[in-house]
């Protein structure tokens, strides 16, 4: 009796003590990776460019900087399309600076692939919001990011999605919770389609909202379950933050 207590004080404890939990499933015969994060605890930032201006680009680059400051990251990925110079492609926002508009208008490849949405950050919260409700709505983002398309629309699958679809990639995305306060970033191990995709999120995560936010670049930093994937520089990242021991 009393090895079980402490057995399971042990699951409590360790449960609590982790920032971000990531874990490795299957999903309707396809492969991913989720990284669920409380919004309303967790420190969760996006970033581009270091203090002097030089484009970040790589997880260890953003661990670099933040190591002086007595952190760390505990998760990351990429968070949206950028140019060849690593510029958003759309809105974007870094501790309260708008450095990017919002682009409202359809265009080429998937981030035009309207309707797109915004991942927004407030203090104690995360949502993704469809790009013209978040024009009507304004809200103050600490930090945000603008990519497309959007894979969940109030409970709804992208309009565009088509269940036959042949056009398969390794995507990675993040959906949002109604409250704000649960945020899960996925990442598929094999190419899926955008309709295998967003049911990931609609129907097995239930999550409201999901944003896609690139594929084939797709990366993940998560120490805990052993990723730290390499590759080119990329654009804006998103990342849970911690204090360094």
């Amino acid at each position: 009796m009393i090895r079980a207590a402490l057995i399971l004080l042990g699951l409590l404890f360790a449960s609590a003590a982790g920032a971000v939990e990531c874990r490795d499933t299957e999903y309707e015969g396809n492969r991913y990776t989720l990284c669920e994060v409380d919004a309303a605890q967790e420190d969760l930032r996006l970033f581009l460019k270091d203090d002097q201006g030089q484009l970040l680009g790589q997880f260890g680059a953003v661990n670099a900087m933040l190591a002086p400051r007595g952190e760390k990251l505990v998760f990351a990925m990429n968070a949206g399309m950028y140019h060849q110079d690593r510029s958003p492609v759309g809105h974007y926002v870094e501790r309260g600076e708008e450095l990017m508009q919002v682009v409202p208008n359809a265009g080429p490849g998937n981030f035009g692939l309207l309707p797109n949405g915004v991942f927004c950050i407030r203090p104690g919260r995360a949502d993704v919001v469809e790009t013209l409700r978040f024009l009507e709505q304004k809200p103050a983002c600490t930090y945000a990011s603008q990519s497309g398309p959007m894979l969940v629309i109030d409970g709804a699958l992208h309009p565009r999605f088509l269940p036959d679809s042949t056009s398969r990639y390794v995507r990675n995305g993040v959906g949002t919770s109604a409250d704000g306060a649960r945020a899960v970033f996925v990442l598929s191990r094999d190419a899926v389609t955008f309709h295998q995709f967003g049911r990931v999120f609609r129907d097995a995560l239930k999550l409201p909202q999901a944003l896609y936010f690139d594929g084939n670049i797709s990366r993940l930093y998560a120490p805990r379950i052993g990723r730290d994937d390499l590759g080119f520089a990329l654009g804006p990242i998103v990342g849970v933050v911690e204090k360094a021991n």
